[in-house]
């Protein structure tokens, strides 16, 4: 079979990040299986969408800048690239991060059973500060957008990927429809997510023979600011993890909206929790802090899923999901 021809979507919101963006589309230029184009979505600022296609206007290699067609935030951004992409296949990185040079290849691997649907990587962390925050549990590095500890190594089938490093059959988004406006970030105003979550859920539902993959070589790394190695981020990102819950289980049912997270709430978290403990009494640096973070994060996320799910009960909150045929 022809390996599938791959889009790259890299949706992007402000200049502060500027050195990263250009990382990130010369990580994707340097892939040993090059990308069939490279997309920029800007989310409603004109001057970074001026900026970037000013640095784009010469580029030897094909990469398109264009501005989010629909409402601010990054659900529409993507909805935006998967719309006007030609791939078969749409690769989504993160604006911030950087992908080793045999990303596409792995996805592209993924992609020889027809049945796949969508293909995921492994997200590694690059602290700003040098290193982990030695109270930092690796159990919730997925506050930092990261692959975190209870993820299946490997290649393995999951109910859904990660979207900072993801990629979708074309196939998906036209069974399925697009991303789900309403649920996920909107630049830095609310660190909400989930998105993909949601989008996942509704593939499996659409097509019941589709499977999901997660192939842990298709690495990227992805950079963390000092804001977000800090306590008071932690608990806001935990919190609104537990918001975007409550609407992933108001669109798709709490037993599809919560099944990957029980067995994480019930095996993996108590796990953690007795490492640190151990780590404790053993002396070694953080193992207390380690095991109340997790805590902490458990109890922001149940309340978070808490508060959403009487918001959603009330009419509180709306998102609405793209009909299917996305895409040209």
């Amino acid at each position: 079979m022809t390996a599938p021809a791959i889009s790259v979507v890299i949706c992007v919101y402000t200049e502060d990040r500027w050195a990263d963006i250009l990382a990130a589309v010369a990580s994707v230029r340097a892939q040993s299986r090059p990308a069939l184009e490279t997309l920029l979505v800007v989310d409603h600022n004109t001057a970074l969408l001026d900026r970037l296609a000013a640095e784009y206007k010469e580029a030897d290699a094909p990469v398109r800048v264009l501005a989010n067609a629909g409402p601010r935030g990054l659900s529409a951004g993507r909805n935006t690239g998967v719309a006007v992409s030609k791939g078969e296949v749409i690769a989504f990185l993160d604006d911030d991060a950087v992908a080793e040079r045999d990303w596409l290849r792995r996805f592209a691997e993924g992609y020889a059973d027809p049945r796949v649907l969508a293909v995921g990587g492994r997200t590694e962390p690059v602290w700003a500060s040098g290193r982990r925050p030695v109270w930092f549990p690796e159990e919730f590095d997925w506050v930092v957008g990261c692959t975190y500890r209870g993820q299946p190594p490997g290649r393995a089938r999951v109910r859904n990927v990660l979207g900072g490093n993801a990629s979708f059959r074309r196939t998906a988004f036209e069974v399925a429809g697009g991303f789900a406006t309403g649920i996920g970030r909107d630049g830095d105003r609310r660190p909400l997510g989930c998105e993909e979550t949601e989008l996942c859920i509704r593939i499996s539902r659409a097509r019941p023979d589709a499977v999901l993959l997660i192939d842990d070589r298709a690495v990227i790394h992805h950079r963390v600011p000092e804001v977000r190695e800090r306590f008071a981020y932690f608990r806001t990102r935990t919190y609104a993890e537990g918001l975007s819950k409550a609407l992933v289980s108001r669109s798709v049912g709490a037993a599809k909206g919560l099944e990957s997270e029980r067995r994480y709430t019930t095996r993996v978290l108590p796990a953690g929790i007795a490492r640190g403990l151990r780590d404790a009494v053993l002396a070694r640096p953080g193992g207390a802090g380690r095991a109340g973070a997790i805590v902490a994060g458990l109890l922001g996320a149940a309340g978070g899923y808490l508060v959403g799910s009487v918001r959603a009960r009330r009419g509180g909150t709306r998102f609405a999901v793209p009909p299917a045929e996305v895409g040209g």
